[in-house]
């Protein structure tokens, strides 16, 4: 197998997708942010100082999904029809769990967009809660599934913890 981004002679290109059919694809991905007890206690009481640290990270993580084009070089820029992220409280990490589903009509995939509303989504709360917790770490953003286009749908069998 050869990989689509790259030309005869090795080099990186952008592929061209002009004779693939439009159809509905969607993605959606996860990752998660562990943090100390203390971190998650002032976060689920709204006591961070720079403010709602779960609905920042998902107006972060929606705002990133839109600009994946610009951060990831070899990206098709689309034209997301759906996008939504979700930041919530897990007290068994203790931390946040971040999910993203992306949906449009396209000739490419959603699964950039999807990982990038995540990784943002993270991000956003490991930079809102880091004066708490400067240990915290942003694990497991993954692709969970994916529909449309000519590969077909994918799901992945089992969330890793």
């Amino acid at each position: 197998m050869s990989l689509s981004h790259l030309d005869p002679e090795g080099r990186a290109r952008m592929v061209d997708v002009g004779g693939k059919p439009v159809t509905v694809r969607t993605a959606a991905a996860e990752g998660r942010v562990r943090m100390s007890r203390e971190a998650f206690d002032l976060v689920e009481a709204q006591a961070i100082k720079k403010g709602d640290v779960l609905a920042v990270a998902e107006v972060a993580g929606t705002m990133a999904a839109k600009r994946t084009a610009d951060l990831i070089p070899l990206c098709h820029p689309l034209a997301v029809d759906l996008i939504e992220v979700r930041a919530v409280l897990d007290p068994a990490l203790p931390g946040v769990q971040v999910q993203s589903r992306i949906r449009c009509e396209g000739r490419t995939g959603v699964e950039m967009e999807a990982l990038t509303a995540v990784a943002v989504a993270c991000l956003t709360v490991y930079d809102m809660v880091k004066a708490v917790d400067r240990a915290m770490t942003i694990e497991g953003v993954l692709v969970l599934e994916k529909a449309g286009g000519t590969h077909g749908d994918w799901r992945r069998e089992a969330s890793p913890r």
